[in-house]
């Protein structure tokens, strides 16, 4: 969420809307940094669930400002939180089943979570980054990774 208020106050510096900065994309052929954003969320809560033997809940992709994507961010903070550690005994071989262009594919709870969800999680958020970096927001490292 810092990378996005970060865009708003920008934004609001540079005085321009802030919701420029939601449509704006890398490359024509890539998702703007609404879609970024969205996609890094549900990478999160899916694995959440899936590994904690349930379906992902299914939410509208309504959001349409950086104020609604941050209310995303937070929602499924607090959804991933409200699991109980307990829940998680035994995921890295729980059986994960996903439909991915029209066929299932069944992973192992580790392996979905390291070949699958880590990286194109990193990948959505770095990019959601990058965007922003992009048009000119003053970020760094440690907005993206946070303090180590």
């Amino acid at each position: 969420m810092r990378i996005l208020a970060k865009g708003a106050a920008y934004a609001e510096q540079k005085k321009f809307d802030p919701e420029v900065l939601v449509a704006m994309r890398l490359a024509p052929d890539m998702f703007p940094l609404l879609r970024q954003v969205r996609i890094a969320c549900d990478f999160a809560k899916g694995a959440a669930a899936r590994l904690a033997g349930e379906e992902p809940p299914q939410w509208e992709d309504s959001e349409t400002t950086i104020a609604d994507l941050q209310a995303r961010i937070a929602r499924t903070i607090e959804f991933i939180e409200g699991f109980d550690a307990a829940r998680f005994d035994g995921a890295e071989a729980r059986t994960v089943t996903l439909t991915i262009r029209g066929e299932q594919v069944e992973y192992a709870g580790l392996p979905y979570l390291a070949h699958v969800v880590l990286p194109n999680f990193f990948f959505h958020a770095a990019t959601a980054y990058d965007i922003l970096r992009h048009a000119g927001v003053d970020l760094g490292k440690r907005d993206f990774i946070g303090k180590v």
